[in-house]
């Protein structure tokens, strides 16, 4: 997949939502229905920036060879859905907890290139004729030799099939309970525990994506996987240094 892009529309929108009269008071239900709409507004963007993605992710595949059902390439398509799917939710969730700009637009980011990206693999495997649950577990593919000479952004990651388990949870997906320890968070402590997930949410998608690359030669995975490890890679760094600045000294 390529990267998702932002739309300027749709932020505009949900920024405009969230902009209030510094002078006024706002009662907390009129606050609430403010951010109830918002919510909204963001979910449908998603909800088109998904359904855009999935018709350019099936075009895009008309022109290589149709890879099997237990293929590197369709399991990374049905693990990453999942594992993308988790980014947005856990990225609305933050945009809905902090009044900070710069976290608020880094949530706004990730959510519609994860749900871009998502729709795009929706699209490969439809256009595959595979089912998008498929017949192994999860990481399956990720337990299978690399190709000869193949190699990932982190050799031991994408190479070592002993590196995972079939059915294990995938590399940085937060648990439910993690999840739902940051729905009950605001402000600071809602962005520092969202960085604190999100990087970590970040390397394992990383790593799943080097898996793919040391085992694919498929035109639109390997375009796809290496624009998750580079745009990624960046944003862990960016991410970085946001959580250093909003993490006490001593």
């Amino acid at each position: 997949m390529t990267p998702g892009t932002e739309s300027p529309t749709a932020d505009a929108v949900i920024d405009a939502g969230d902009v209030a009269d510094p002078s006024a008071s706002p009662a907390p239900a009129r606050r609430r229905g403010g951010r109830a709409a918002v919510i909204a507004v963001a979910s449908v963007a998603l909800i088109v920036v998904a359904a855009v993605a999935f018709s350019i992710g099936r075009l895009s595949t008309l022109a290589e060879p149709t890879p099997t059902t237990t293929s590197a390439e369709a399991g990374f398509a049905r693990d990453m859905q999942v594992h993308h799917l988790q980014g947005v939710e856990l990225a609305m969730i933050v945009r809905d907890a902090t009044d900070d700009d710069e976290v608020r637009l880094l949530g706004y980011d990730i959510a519609t290139t994860q749900a871009q990206q998502a729709g795009q693999m929706y699209g490969w495997l439809a256009e595959w004729g595979l089912s998008q649950a498929g017949s192994e577990p999860s990481m399956t593919w990720m337990t299978r030799p690399a190709l000869d000479g193949a190699a990932g952004h982190d050799d031991h990651a994408a190479s070592d099939p002993g590196a995972h388990v079939p059915g294990a949870p995938m590399p940085g997906l937060a648990t439910p309970a993690q999840v739902d320890e940051l729905r009950g968070l605001t402000g600071v402590d809602a962005e520092r525990r969202f960085l604190e997930l999100m990087i970590a949410h970040h390397q394992g998608a990383v790593e799943m994506a080097d898996a793919v690359l040391a085992r694919s030669t498929n035109g639109v995975v390997v375009a796809l996987a290496q624009s998750i490890v580079d745009s990624q890679t960046s944003e862990i760094e960016l991410m970085t240094g946001m959580l250093a600045e909003r993490t006490p000294l001593g």
